[in-house]
């Protein structure tokens, strides 16, 4: 990448305050409120230049000095995966008693809001920031392991960029980078930015070390016994149905105790958790279906869910939005064609 200086960045928003850097980063990140640590003096020199689409954005951010902040999200944060690439000087962030940076050879990985408080390095610090929405984290997570999950993924927050993993993310992440600049290409093709956003969150999750990672080394059973297929089988024919636990036994023909344990060793989850992932799964294919007129409670009830406030909960935890969101990102591009909409 092209050496970067505060003086040949472009900036769209520049300003001399803590308060007018924190408002202008709300735009990416949500409404929050901060507090800078420590030297609190009123010349504070920064530029910052942000640029969005649907499912990624880059923050190009400069300062004068360094500082330290904590900062306090609202309630429900809308969640990202930051990943940045230090230009000059470094960014540091913690996490109770740990500490995690970006600095030279080195890049940071965090999900917002997780850190406690964030600091900057170095004069005339210069950062790329790549950012992208943590709904699609999850749903590479839902695809990539066949196990309901939710709450941290824990992230090993440093990446050194010296080793394979390292110069693999880095490198698609600079074309990333590269592709937003300036309203570029990346930006004039939603399809393109669509791929290259999803091999990027692959790549985080089977390169960067975290919570789930033993998952991906376990080495698949040559076969699960005829028992947990059976009760899959049931599952699947009766999906829409009222299933107890006792009934997927009987047809698996072995006790409950013996379905449990054969769940949890051949696929590291409880018969009930797999048949609720399998119901989330097809209220998902309803909902990102955009022939499907059905309203969501219908779809909620369908598949076996009696209350909305509950199903969209556990939607929520799994796929990192709400069903309403699901439905309204796949019909978008319908209303927004429909004739009585021309006007």
């Amino acid at each position: 990448m092209m050496e970067m200086s505060a003086d040949n960045a472009v900036f769209r928003d520049r300003g001399s305050t803590f308060d007018s850097m924190i408002e202008t980063l709300g735009g990416v990140f949500g409404t929050f409120t901060a507090e800078r640590l420590g030297n609190a003096e009123e010349d504070f020199h920064w530029g910052i230049d942000l640029s969005a689409c649907e499912s990624a954005g880059l923050i190009t951010g400069y300062h004068q000095t360094g500082f330290q902040f904590r900062a306090k999200w609202c309630s429900n944060p809308p969640g990202h995966l930051s990943i940045v690439v230090p230009r000059r000087g470094g960014m540091g962030i913690t996490y109770g008693s740990r500490m995690a940076q970006a600095q030279e050879g080195k890049m940071l990985l965090y999900r917002v809001p997780e850190p406690d408080s964030i600091s900057m390095h170095g004069q005339s610090n210069l950062i790329d920031e790549l950012v992208l929405d943590w709904s699609l984290i999850q749903r590479t997570i839902g695809e990539t392991f066949d196990i309901p999950f939710s709450g941290s993924l824990e992230l090993l927050p440093e990446m050194d960029m010296s080793t394979p993993a390292g110069r693999t993310i880095r490198n698609l992440t600079e074309v990333m980078i590269e592709g937003i600049r300036d309203n570029g290409p990346l930006i004039q093709s939603p399809v393109g930015m669509a791929h290259i956003t999803q091999a990027l969150a692959d790549l985080v999750i089977r390169m960067v070390p975290h919570r789930l990672s033993h998952l991906l080394n376990k080495k698949p059973p040559m076969i699960a016994p005829g028992h947990v297929r059976r009760g899959i089988e049931f599952m699947c024919a009766n999906i829409h149905q009222p299933i107890t636990m006792s009934m997927v036994a009987d047809a698996a023909g072995v006790s409950i105790r013996a379905l449990e344990m054969g769940f949890r060793t051949f696929k590291d989850t409880t018969p009930a958790a797999y048949l609720q992932m399998l119901r989330l799964r097809a209220a998902r294919q309803d909902l990102l279906d955009p022939d499907n007129r059905m309203l969501l409670k219908e779809i909620c009830l369908k598949w076996g869910f009696f209350q909305f406030g509950r199903f969209a909960a556990t939607y929520r935890a799994h796929y990192g939005e709400n069903p309403s969101e699901t439905r309204k990102r796949v019909c978008a591009p319908i209303i927004a064609h429909h004739p009585d909409n021309a006007n």
